[in-house]
């Protein structure tokens, strides 16, 4: 099916995907005008705004074999739905699976800068979010991290991909801060587990969350450390995070967000090397890795680090 002559798609290279996905809707292939605009900053995905007579839309194009880096797109819907019904998400327009597409309700917000999270009011507007979505249902899916970086390797090599060789001493450390964890395990709770500044907008007085692709059942403390490690959180920032959210920062508490910041680049340095085998966008997945390889191991080589397991094992 083409786009009927009326359509405008207002890019210099129209992709052919996303005419695909306007004409599978038939409300948008029978507008006056529809616009599309691409996103910029997206390195898994393909995104776009696509007004439609003007309204806007937020539309996402799958990457390339996603499914091997953990994505389930029938998941990430229903995460969406989730967080949508939570109040802090936007709703789902529609999923068309044969498009590897998802289209939600575009939200209208201010982006939210690293630094602003260290304030403690904005903070604690991401938190309620946060704990928002960690109460919701049961959603399908879940995600471990300590399972996700063995999958990457097993995935990374057999395509050919060369994995670093501070992949084996920092696994050697993840399953020193796994069997930490297991003593006192805490429940699995619907958690996004991507928790980057680029997936929050302040819209009013409230964050909103958006990108759930790897949404799904996990230990909130991931949520907790990837938060804290993906937006520079100092000591305080830290402990003023967990009394956010627990009221109160305990040692156990304060050690598992640490480890977890730790899992949080341990996964993110392994899903770069994942990418250098699947992407074919214009970005380097391989300084990408290196540079969260690097900061994980500095953190695992913590003077702390010890301690840390010692607290974590006693629970939360």
């Amino acid at each position: 099916m083409s786009l009927p002559n009326e359509v405008v798609m207002s890019m210099e290279t129209p992709d052919p995907a996303l005419k695909e996905v306007v004409s599978a809707m038939p409300a948008w292939a029978s507008a006056d005008r529809v616009d599309a605009e691409y996103i910029s900053g997206g390195i898994t995905n393909r995104n776009y705004c696509v007004r439609v007579d003007g309204e806007p839309f937020f539309v996402r194009l799958a990457g390339e074999e996603t499914e091997v880096l953990g994505i389930d797109r029938n998941n990430e819907r229903s995460a969406v739905e989730a967080a949508a019904a939570a109040g802090m998400g936007p709703g789902v327009v529609a999923f068309l699976p044969e498009h590897g597409c998802l289209i939600t309700e575009w939200i209208e917000g201010a982006p939210v800068p690293p630094e602003d999270l260290q304030q403690r009011t904005m903070l604690d507007r991401l938190v309620r979010s946060i704990r928002a979505f960690h109460s919701c249902q049961k959603i399908p899916g879940t995600f471990s991290p300590f399972r996700v970086v063995e999958q990457y390797r097993e995935s990374a090599e057999s395509r050919g991909v060369e994995v670093p060789e501070v992949y084996w001493w920092l696994l050697e450390r993840a399953r020193e801060v796994e069997e930490a964890l297991q003593q006192e395990p805490t429940d699995l709770r619907p958690c996004h587990n991507d928790l980057l500044n680029a997936n929050f907008l302040l819209c009013g007085g409230r964050v909103m969350i958006v990108d759930y692709e790897y949404a799904g059942m996990g230990d909130v403390f991931f949520d907790l450390g990837n938060l804290s490690v993906n937006n520079d959180f100092d000591e305080d920032a830290d402990l003023t995070l967990l009394e956010f959210y627990f009221d109160a920062a305990t040692p156990p508490r304060l050690a598992r967000l640490k480890l977890m910041r730790l899992m949080s680049d341990f996964r993110e340095a392994m899903w770069g090397v994942m990418q250098q085998a699947l992407s074919s966008l214009d970005f380097d997945y391989v300084d990408y890795a290196n540079q969260h390889f690097a900061r994980c191991r500095k953190h695992a080589e913590d003077e702390r680090y010890q301690v840390w397991l010692r607290e974590a094992a006693e629970g939360t």
